[in-house]
């Protein structure tokens, strides 16, 4: 399995490093643009066995640098690279209790995406992102809330507590949507994104407790881009 996603993720990785090469057919474009990014994560963890989850909030923002090489028809083909700090981790419920406690797992990201839109140079434009993304561990933080003497948790499943992350490296494959409004002042991006890991952050060994415990996330976020070449 894990084979398996490395070849998934090693595949769409050579892709976007092709689109360059490929975009050679339609009206050339040497437009470049750099910005900032901010939004949230709507975070949750896939574990087997499985642990009964919430959803954890958390933030997400960045630096954004796109360049975007040719119009193909109506389809504006780009490429776009991001350097984020964003708050993954989850949050769990219990049945029949007030309980709870969740794991704030904060990442330094970095998506490389394949952007294609929709649109008038000027006005707005319908756009998707999609491509790879990896991530390094930078901490992790635990809350217990509970209203007895003590932490009884009601659940099966109790070694996550206390326990950190064995692997720091993340990777796996984002995508999303959104509406951008090309103006004179810049460029104003809306969009909303699915972050699926590949990876797990407990090692998943037949000696390990957890054989996956990847990330899974919903984003919303606001770009904002200003052109250095057009």
């Amino acid at each position: 399995m894990i084979r398996l996603q490395s070849k998934i993720f090693i595949s769409i990785l050579l892709v976007l490093l092709c689109l360059p090469a490929m975009a050679q057919v339609g009206e050339m474009r040497n437009n470049f643009a750099v910005g900032v990014n901010g939004g949230i994560n709507i975070n949750s963890v896939s574990f087997t066995p499985t642990i009964k989850q919430g959803s954890l909030m958390g933030i997400t923002g960045g630096l954004t640098a796109r360049y975007i090489s040719e119009k193909y028809f109506a389809m504006i083909c780009g490429i776009q690279m991001e350097l984020n700090y964003s708050q993954h981790g989850w949050k769990e419920e219990y049945e029949e209790s007030t309980d709870s406690y969740s794991r704030t797992m904060d990442y330094i990201e970095i998506p490389l995406l394949a952007h294609l839109a929709f649109g008038k140079d000027r006005g707005v434009q319908f756009f998707l992102n999609l491509g790879p993304q990896i991530g390094i561990l930078l901490n992790e933080t635990e809350k217990y809330e509970y209203t007895g003497d003590k932490w009884e948790p009601n659940t099966q499943v109790k070694v996550q507590y206390g326990k950190m992350a064995d692997n720091k490296f993340d990777y796996g494959i984002l995508g999303g949507a959104g509406l951008e409004l090309r103006t004179k002042a810049g460029n104003f991006l809306l969009e909303g994104r699915y972050y699926f890991a590949l990876s797990d952050f407990y090692g998943n060994a037949k000696k390990d407790p957890f054989s996956r415990s990847a990330h899974s996330t919903i984003q919303a976020k606001v770009t904002y881009l200003f052109d250095i070449s057009k």
